[in-house]
């Protein structure tokens, strides 16, 4: 594989910027997208999985889009939520100048857009959505999980979208081992070949955990 990924925080090559119409929250809207971040031409498949299976977010409070690339989680989740507070954050600079672009395009005042060692480290999440870079490794996604999960709220979910074929049941196996006694793991849903695990602060946990398959 070549040294330079979307997962590279700073992509070679200049950020050269093209128009992008897709579908956010029920309107369509036209973007910027470039070369260097995670899926520059369009919507991809496991991202529209998680926009179209998650229950809707809270609506305020501090939201998380973990790995934003050019932004379809973060701008959706302000869409939805316009009273909360929603951190795109991404190690990818590129990523981050599209996104804070996209909402400026949409007049978006409630995305704040940051590299990961930015968020202040106080902050606890109402909910974290992630499509994560799978392909970073093991090791490193494993890390980046271990930062951020453990920073939700009591009895707030994060929802992660996972290719079957690129481990998504291991992943879950993980988790559940890892965080036993502090985070529920479920598989929540299963499209076109990607599983939606949500993950739940199990402080202040009442009820069972909902898991829908198919």
């Amino acid at each position: 594989m070549a040294a330079d990924h979307y997962f590279s925080a700073q992509p070679s090559g200049e950020l050269v910027a093209r128009p992008l119409t897709v579908t956010l929250a029920g309107r369509e809207v036209t973007l910027q997208t470039a070369g260097g971040v995670f899926s520059p031409g369009g919507l991809d498949i496991g991202t529209g999985v998680l926009l179209g299976h998650v229950p809707p977010p809270p609506t305020s409070g501090d939201l998380l889009d973990l790995g934003c690339g050019w932004g379809p989680i973060a701008l959706t989740l302000a869409l939805e939520s316009p009273r909360a507070t929603v951190w795109a954050v991404d190690i990818n600079e590129r990523a981050r100048e599209l996104t804070r672009r996209n909402a400026e395009l949409l007049g978006l005042d409630n995305v704040r857009v940051a590299a990961p060692d930015e968020v202040p480290e106080d902050i606890r999440f109402m909910t974290i959505w992630s499509n994560p870079p799978i392909r970073i490794g093991k090791n490193e996604l494993h890390g980046m999980l271990d930062a951020w999960l453990p920073r939700l709220r009591e009895a707030a979910d994060a929802w992660l979208v996972v290719a079957r074929n690129l481990g998504s049941d291991s992943l879950q196996r993980w988790m559940e081992d890892r965080y036993r006694g502090e985070l529920a793991v479920s598989r929540y849903a299963t499209n076109k070949g990607f599983r939606v695990l949500r993950v739940r602060n199990r402080s202040g946990l009442t009820g069972p955990i909902t898991t829908i398959t198919g």
